[in-house]
């Protein structure tokens, strides 16, 4: 029996004009004002007026396919949803039950264990989960430490330093995207597996400078997770740091809390303070990346 994989992405408009009801679907029906869906519109402007995560995600799905039909032919179909835009996680899963899918295998592309990641994912697609009871699920909650994604992030690590006139003087950033702080109080494990996945690229490199710091927050009255990379960089510029290379691990492909918040907002701070700013390359379909989420499928389907 075919085992569907259902994989899912946070999604991104199409253009411009999709940003209002992506942005309204990401508050749950609240529709933002005209300011603030302007701003956000002006971040994708900076960007190009698009961001590339749909056809980054599409291709990440397909090289998944690739490699699982490579490893077990026939076996398994890879479903791609998306948390806030077309084709929403809900829909997928719903059509995957009507294709006779009965055995599933879901995985968020995040690395990192959250119950405000994976939990919300798996929220959507509850009804239709609900709707057939014979469903056997295994869900991957968390693949921070998965060989082949570690792997791809220590090359580009490697090969980042070395754009550097000292790389053994280059400050280390890991970067995720903060999550509000009261995660905190049920033992959420979300900073727990970003500093495990830090601390093992720190093993595997041998990194002397590093820390782990948040990105992205959202404008709220209630607190988020930090240090903020802002602030980050501030500090290092106090200590006479010179170089900085941001790590983002909490990131699987190019969209704009990397084209734009890395690329645009930090890089921008950075050179205000007078620091070197880079970044390594994101993940997107590297096959090496894609042969470790293959393995996270192949050993959660072990279980059906």
């Amino acid at each position: 029996m075919t085992v569907g994989v259902l994989l899912m992405a946070y999604g991104t408009p199409r253009n411009l004009e999709d940003v209002e009801a992506y942005f309204t679907h990401i508050r749950r029906g609240r529709r933002p004002s005209a300011e603030e869906v302007e701003d956000l519109r002006e971040r994708y402007r900076r960007i190009g007026g698009v961001s590339p995560l749909r056809e980054i995600t599409e291709a990440q799905a397909r090289g998944l396919q690739q490699v699982l039909d490579r490893r077990a032919p026939g076996r398994f179909r890879v479903y791609l949803g998306m948390k806030h835009s077309p084709p929403y996680v809900g829909e997928v899963a719903e059509a995957m039950l009507r294709d006779g899918v009965r055995r599933m295998v879901a995985l968020v592309l995040a690395p990192h264990e959250s119950r405000m990641i994976v939990d919300e994912y798996l929220e959507y697609a509850q009804p239709a989960f609900a709707s057939a009871p014979d469903l056997q699920l295994r869900v991957v909650r968390s693949w921070h430490l998965n060989l082949g994604y570690l792997r791809a992030l220590e090359r580009r690590i490697r090969s980042a330093l070395c754009g550097f006139p000292d790389p053994q003087a280059t400050e280390v950033l890991f970067t995720a995207h903060s999550l509000p702080q009261r995660i905190l109080e049920w033992n959420d494990p979300y900073p727990r597996t970003l500093r495990e996945t830090a601390e093992e690229l720190v093993r595997r490199t041998g990194l002397a400078r590093w820390r782990v710091c948040y990105q992205s927050a959202g404008h709220t009255s209630f607190p988020w997770l930090g240090p903020d990379i802002l602030q980050v960089l501030e500090e290092l510029a106090a200590s006479r740091c010179q170089q900085v290379l941001a790590v983002p691990v909490g990131f699987v492909a190019d969209h704009l809390e990397v084209l734009y918040d890395l690329d645009v907002e930090a890089a921008q701070r950075a050179g205000e303070l007078g620091l070197v700013f880079r970044r390594t390359e994101s993940l997107n379909a590297d096959p090496e990346f894609l042969e470790g989420l293959g393995d996270e499928v192949v050993a959660a389907a072990r279980g059906l």
